[in-house]
C-alpha cells in the first residue's frame, strides 16, 4: 500500500514557492509563507524538503537556470539571434508593473546574499554567467557571419548585456511605465545593431 503523497509531486509546488521567494527574497520569506503558497503542512514540507527552506530555494533558483537554458536553444535554432536577444530584453518594457517590481530573481539573490549564504550567491553568480557566455557566443557568430557592424570583442558585449540586464531590473522597479523602460531599452540595444 502507497504511502501519502509528497507534495513535491506537485509540479507546481516550486513555481509556487519560487513566486514568494521572488517577491519578498529568501531572507524575509518563513516556513509560515511558504506553507501558505503551497498549501502544505509543516511534515509534508519537511518530508518533502529535508533542506528546509533553503532547499526550496535552490529548487527554485534551477528553475529560472532551465529557463534561461530553454532560451539558449532556442537562440542556437534561431535565424535571427539577435533579435531574440533583443526581444528578451524589449519584452521587459510589456510586462505589468508588479512583474517591474520583482526584478529578476537571480541578480536579486545575488544581492541578498552577499556576505549572507556563499553557497547560494556563488549559484546566482553562475546562471548570470552562464547567460553572459550565451550572449557573448552569439554575438561571436554573429559577427564572424558579417550580421553585426560592431566589432568590440564579444566577451565585453556579453557583460555589457549582463551590466543592462541587471541594471534595467533596478531601473523598471524606479520607472515601471512601458514607454520609458522601452525607450531605455531601445538606446541600450543599440550596441548591438
Amino acid at each position: 500500500m502507497r504511502g501519502r503523497p509528497t507534495i513535491y509531486e506537485d509540479d507546481n509546488i516550486i513555481k509556487k514557492a519560487q513566486e514568494v521567494f521572488w517577491q519578498k527574497g529568501y531572507s524575509a520569506t518563513s516556513l509560515s509563507d511558504l506553507q501558505k503558497a503551497t498549501g502544505a503542512g509543516a511534515g509534508s514540507f519537511y518530508n518533502t524538503f529535508k533542506g528546509g527552506k533553503k532547499e526550496v530555494f535552490k529548487k527554485a533558483i534551477e528553475e529560472r537556470r532551465l529557463a534561461f537554458d530553454a532560451f539558449k536553444i532556442e537562440l542556437s535554432k534561431s535565424g535571427s539571434p539577435l533579435e531574440l536577444i533583443k526581444d528578451f530584453f524589449r519584452s521587459i518594457a510589456s510586462a505589468e508593473e508588479n512583474e517591474h517590481l520583482k526584478g529578476c530573481i537571480i541578480a536579486n539573490t545575488i544581492v541578498e546574499m552577499t556576505f549572507i549564504d556563499e553557497n547560494l550567491e556563488d549559484n546566482a553568480v553562475q546562471i548570470l554567467k552562464e547567460v553572459e557566455q550565451m550572449f557573448t557566443q552569439a554575438i561571436k557568430n554573429e559577427q564572424i557571419k558579417g550580421n553585426l557592424k560592431t566589432q568590440t570583442d564579444p566577451e565585453i558585449l556579453g557583460r555589457y548585456l549582463i551590466t543592462f540586464w541587471c541594471g534595467l531590473n533596478t531601473l523598471r522597479r524606479m520607472y515601471p511605465d512601458k514607454n520609458v523602460l522601452k525607450n531605455q531599452i531601445e538606446m541600450q540595444l543599440a550596441v548591438i545593431s
